[in-house]
């Protein structure tokens, strides 16, 4: 294919693929698509490591990095200054929380809150550090979310020919950062796994493609919010996209990072069984419902703290819950969960990366040749 997200890119298909796993993000570039590894995770020096890795193994296939520079802080946490610091501040009833529930079955989680090494967790500083890291490999896309893209990312991005992206879920959002400059936008509809706003995806593309127009920015979209499947893709792209950014369906591939038990309960769920919570990075995020939701969303929760304090209390116990059930403990699988989005429901089985590009190229012909056939 040939049109602006494409060229700018190197895409020879403008299917983009998030993923937190490097194995995800080469098989998808070297089957035609364009992987995107998710940083967040990941401290400076396992980033270095990670995207060595993909050179190594992505046999020159282009690819991107996706970073988390959040524009606004939460006056809570803005004068702590390191994780020894945000650790300290939390207020011991929250780990107890999290203890308590884990050890209604069967887990012991301590109420210690655990400390989260230097340089990890969702915060300004890591990710202009990560940020760093990305521009020192062949990146051919670096994309920013929460907020506008730092200049600093802009600039370097000019500066090395690499073009920006940023996700945006609202119209205003995406003029916003058409007028900083970025490069692309990624306009992800409320049904999108991880953080996500409100506005679904069948609305929100033409409304930002249109918005865009009509301010004079010729910047190319990309959907993403629920896209599983080609002719979605097709659909989108009718719609005034230039291309689909997908996350969810990677997850229900052998090369992801996800569990085996998230992926069973994946293939397993219904659309209707994600929600939208505070109370994995203390911003709205789109998961798989589970007990862990209940009980935090529910009575007698302390609620969700702010980011990054939230994700230092649920990260450390959603890794127990993990790691118990697959020590044998089944009552540990109904708090099992992971960002995903209401296409889970699509999802019917776990099939290679390379596959799902395929599945993609094969429907989105087979859905514009009959939009096509229509008009003969």
């Amino acid at each position: 294919m040939n049109n602006a997200a494409c060229r700018l890119t190197g895409a020879e298909f403008p299917l983009f693929a998030f993923s937190h796993c490097r194995d995800v993000v080469a098989a998808v570039s070297k089957a035609g698509g364009f992987g995107v590894l998710g940083a967040t995770r990941f401290s400076p020096d396992q980033l270095e490591e990670e995207l060595a890795w993909i050179d190594a193994h992505v046999d020159g296939a282009p690819y991107g990095v996706d970073v988390l520079v959040p524009e606004t802080i939460d006056p809570r946490v803005a004068a702590l200054h390191d994780n020894a610091e945000r650790a300290a501040a939390i207020d011991p009833q929250f780990q107890a929380f999290a203890a308590d529930l884990l050890a209604q079955y069967g887990i012991d989680a301590g109420r210690e809150v655990p400390q989260l090494r230097e340089r990890m967790g969702i915060t300004p500083e890591n990710g202009l550090a990560l940020m760093e890291v990305a521009f020192r490999h062949p990146i051919r896309l670096i994309a920013n979310a929460l907020g506008i893209a730092p200049p600093e990312m802009i600039a370097e991005g000019r500066a090395r020919g690499v073009p920006v992206a940023a996700l945006v879920g609202a119209k205003e959002h995406a003029l916003r950062q058409a007028a900083a400059g970025v490069d692309i936008i990624v306009a992800q509809g409320g049904e999108a796994g991880g953080h996500c706003g409100e506005v679904s995806t069948l609305v929100l593309i033409p409304e930002v493609v249109r918005a865009l127009q009509a301010a004079g920015h010729d910047t190319p979209v990309l959907a993403a919010g629920g896209i599983m499947t080609g002719g979605q893709m097709a659909a989108m792209m009718a719609a005034g996209a230039q291309g689909a950014w997908t996350g969810s369906v990677w997850l229900a591939t052998p090369e992801s990072e996800a569990s085996d038990a998230f992926r069973s309960k994946m293939v397993a769920a219904r659309s209707r069984d994600t929600v939208r919570s505070r109370s994995r990075t203390g911003k709205p995020a789109r998961q798989l419902k589970s007990g862990w939701h209940a009980a935090w969303d529910g009575d007698g929760s302390p609620g969700p703290l702010p980011m990054p304090l939230m994700g230092m209390v649920s990260e450390p116990a959603l890794a127990k819950i993990e790691r118990a059930v697959e020590a044998g403990n089944e009552d540990a699988r109904e708090l099992v969960t992971y960002f995903v989005g209401q296409g889970v429901g699509l999802v019917d089985s776990v099939r290679p990366a390379r596959a799902i590009v395929q599945s993609f190229r094969e429907e989105f012909v087979e859905a514009v040749s009959a939009l096509n056939a229509a008009f003969e």
